[in-house]
């Protein structure tokens, strides 16, 4: 492999659990800020107090070992004390969407059974009308602004139409369920309380999004222990202690956003600073004081954030390490964000199954663009033909094996097996890989159009489409076809709809592509729906496009 200097090959099997991370960072820098939300800071040593009373408070309420806890916040302080509070008990936590529908939520509640929840104020009325065999024990409603400065919190108070705006976007008034005020104050859980194990099961974390039935990924405490110890591994120049500082700009009950900015950054011994939702006046306020030395994102947040620190004169200098994922990261993006931070912008890879990174390029100039980079040290990977996952291939279905791959779909044995060979994990994603290790992502199996028998990768398409210059964004998918099968068809952003002629960009695709892999169809949508973390969701554009 072709690894920056002083990244090892493999790592040593992780023992103990997610609870000794946040014990070993309050041990070496208990005075040191844990977390920072508007402005408030939160200690080492604070932290792990009220993570010792939400914990016994949620004993006291009935929640022991192996019992799956929802949690369902934005990111806040008191989401990290929830998450350890629970974990601390041998519990399970199962993140959720906080903006999901009330619909949405209890499919999942069907799927994990949970007696005991920690939810949003926003969300209380939601899960209190979920019917009675789904009905939660305990009930924690969360008030995110009782986290923020007191000046903060005053401003929210006054009697103007902008402050009561921002206030009901942030605050729900509950009736019916426990203050997580009152679980804070609760006498300390003893030391001598029992601890969960390495191999214990730690969170299940679901997959499936918004549609089809949820799959819940059991990842185990030595999984995510695992992730963050590779990740720690990668960046071996970012130095563990007070002067770590991790931005939580992607959601944290993604995995994702979980991994990187939750148990990494409290391995780090870091300041991680906690933003509700992406808003890139808040991040470069943060900046000014506290410049990010790891900032996990995506390309539209990276994008964003550069744009808003060139039009407002704010330096993103001292962002040191910057890796994105969910989706291509373009290179004309790289260069800019690069010069303007003087640190990296890499790419990587992962799934929830995983814990859930996989690869990342190097943290050096080794890097390869167009490329998800190297398997992180002790991750394995074959390249096999779908339909014979046991016969190696050059072009095919990534297979993975490593000590943060999950220990399968929660309740869903069936499931479980149709993902493994042997003890190799099918990823679903078509891939390459060069002589030097780097992979590449060719697109994702059930997303592959077969038409009159020829495979057509959708990424490909949409790459060459953007190229046109009257394409702003686009997704392409496979459509119904009597005669083959499917038909590539292209949801298109126009950069100008009275003009955008469709015959034009289908002339432009012909002298790139071969003809079977030309859009029959070019059809002009306004925007295309995306995750909370900007992917396409290329199920719901196809969706669309049948039900039009």
């Amino acid at each position: 492999m072709s690894y920056a200097a002083g990244v090892p090959d493999d790592l040593a099997p992780q023992s103990g659990s997610l609870i000794d991370i946040v014990d070993a960072s309050v041990r070496d820098y208990p005075d040191a800020p844990a977390l920072q939300f508007f402005g408030r800071e939160t200690t080492y040593a604070e932290l792990s107090q009220q993570i010792a009373r939400a914990a016994a408070a949620l004993a006291a309420h009935g929640v022991r070992a192996g019992d799956p806890v929802a949690i369902v916040l934005p990111n806040c302080p008191q989401h990290i004390v929830a998450f350890y509070a629970v974990l601390r008990l041998g519990a399970v936590v199962v993140e959720h969407n906080p903006l999901y529908t009330p619909r949405e939520l209890r499919k999942q509640f069907e799927d994990h059974g949970a007696k005991h929840a920690i939810v949003w104020s926003k969300v209380v009325a939601a899960v209190q009308e979920f019917p009675a065999d789904l009905r939660v024990d305990t009930l924690v409603s969360v008030d995110v602004t009782r986290a923020m400065p007191v000046l903060t919190r005053v401003a929210l108070r006054l009697p103007v139409a902008k402050a009561r705006e921002s206030r009901s976007a942030l605050h729900a008034k509950t009736k019916g369920a426990t203050d997580w005020d009152d679980l804070v104050r609760h006498t300390a859980l003893a030391p001598s309380h029992p601890r969960p194990a390495a191999d214990d099961l730690a969170i299940i974390q679901y997959t499936s999004g918004t549609t089809g039935t949820p799959k819940g990924a059991m990842l185990t405490h030595a999984n995510l222990l695992a992730n963050a110890a590779q990740a720690q591994a990668w960046v071996p120049q970012i130095v563990r202690g007070e002067g770590c500082v991790v931005y939580a700009v992607l959601p944290m009950f993604h995995a994702y956003g979980l991994t990187l900015c939750l148990t990494f950054a409290m391995s780090m011994g870091a300041r991680l600073v906690l933003f509700p939702k992406f808003d890139p006046d808040l991040v470069l306020a943060a900046t000014k004081k506290h410049p990010a030395t790891f900032l996990p994102l995506v390309p539209p947040i990276a994008d964003r954030l550069l744009t808003a620190s060139q039009q407002q004169g704010v330096s993103l200098a001292g962002t040191d390490v910057a890796i994105s994922g969910a989706m291509a990261l373009p290179h004309e993006l790289v260069v800019p964000f690069e010069k303007a931070t003087g640190g990296f912008l890499v790419e990587g890879y992962g799934l929830s199954e995983c814990s859930p990174v996989l690869m990342a390029n190097p943290v050096a100039d080794n890097r390869v663009a167009g490329t998800v980079g190297l398997p992180l040290p002790g991750t394995e990977c074959r390249v096999v033909d779908p339909d014979d996952p046991h016969t190696d291939v050059e072009h095919g279905e990534l297979l993975v094996r490593g000590p943060q791959v999950f220990r399968g779909y929660y309740g869903k044995p069936e499931e479980t097996a149709a993902v493994f060979v042997d003890d190799w994990f099918r990823t679903g994603d078509i891939v390459t890989i060069d002589e030097a290790g780097f992979v590449r992502v060719v697109d994702r199996i059930k997303e592959l159009i077969i038409t009159g028998g020829f495979n057509v990768a959708p990424t490909e398409v949409e790459s060459v489409l953007r190229q046109h210059p009257s394409v702003i964004d686009v997704a392409v998918v496979g459509l119904p076809d009597e005669h083959s099968g499917e038909q590539v068809v292209a949801a298109v952003v126009a950069s100008d709809p009275d003009t955008f002629d469709a015959e034009a960009v289908r002339a432009f695709a012909r002298g790139i592509l071969t003809p079977y892999k030309v859009p029959k169809r070019l059809v002009m949508v306004e925007e295309l729906p995306r995750s909370l973390i900007g992917k396409v969701l290329r199920r719901q554009v196809r969706d669309q496009l049948l039900s039009d």
